[in-house]
């Protein structure tokens, strides 16, 4: 089933069987706190895409972050006296608070462009928005796109769309998954079979399994750069056939389906 959530895309990892997003319950304190396994078990909740996809190596974040520990070690000064131990302690905290700020950074510019295509515009990072909505439809063409969609699919799994356009004329419907890092070179810029496989799992999650998916990166150091990466036929085929091979391993390793 599909229902439309307005909790941000970034927060979730649990969706109820009618589609709506269950991110925190409420603790014994009375206090909300995140959902875990326990929880979804006891409510019959079902993982996200993003879940079950944590499961796999992601060889492109985990280059990004031994570059974020690199640097950490290169540009922090060792303390007199200290460890080690602490030391590294150090860079590690260090190297996660750059990627905190990045992901901080990259939710900010989501929620603008997001807040664009619900048709509420909050007039914040204006160029990165305009050089997503310009080149999804310089690809495209104009489209009826619905923002955040969430839904639960009968396998067992959920998830949220940040753009989807039902069938139209000549396709089957459109899927796009809007991604921000840094970049200042679109050649440069790389899609990976995490990509594929969310896209592959939202496209059947929506009920469209045939419909065409991208990637829109948009660069955070460089406002209103861009870059689109769609997939074939044939990759999203393999990356379904990838996404369920994870989601019977996720269901078996966590003993819930």
């Amino acid at each position: 089933m599909i229902a439309k959530d307005p909790r941000p895309s970034e927060s979730g990892h649990w969706y109820t069987r009618e589609g709506v997003s269950a991110y925190t319950v409420t603790g014994a304190n009375g206090q909300q706190r995140p959902t875990t396994l326990r929880d979804a078990r006891k409510l019959n909740l079902v993982p996200s895409v993003t879940t079950i996809l944590n499961v796999a190596a992601k060889p492109g974040l985990m280059l990004w972050m031994q570059k974020q520990v690199l640097l950490a070690a290169l540009t922090l000064p060792r303390v007199s006296s200290e460890s080690e131990d602490d030391f590294i302690a150090r860079i590690i905290e260090d190297s996660k608070e750059q990627g905190r700020a990045a992901a901080d950074a990259g939710t900010d510019i989501h929620a603008s462009i997001q807040a664009f295509y619900e048709g509420v515009p909050n007039n914040r990072h204006e160029s990165h928005v305009k050089g997503c909505i310009t080149a999804i439809k310089n690809h495209f063409g104009e489209q009826g796109w619905i923002s955040e969609r969430s839904f639960c699919h009968e396998l067992g799994f959920g998830g949220k769309c940040d753009l989807h356009a039902p069938s139209g004329d000549g396709f089957d419907g459109l899927v796009v998954d809007v991604k921000t890092k840094e970049f200042t070179d679109p050649a440069k810029v790389d899609a990976y079979d995490e990509h594929l496989m969310q896209l592959a799992a939202y496209r059947v999650g929506l009920g469209i399994p045939k419909a065409r998916c991208a990637n829109v990166f948009i660069s955070r150091s460089v406002p209103g750069l861009s870059k689109i990466v769609e997939w074939s036929e044939e990759d999203l085929g393999r990356g379904w056939k990838m996404f369920s091979a994870l989601l019977n391993f996720w269901q078996l390793k966590s003993q819930y389906s």
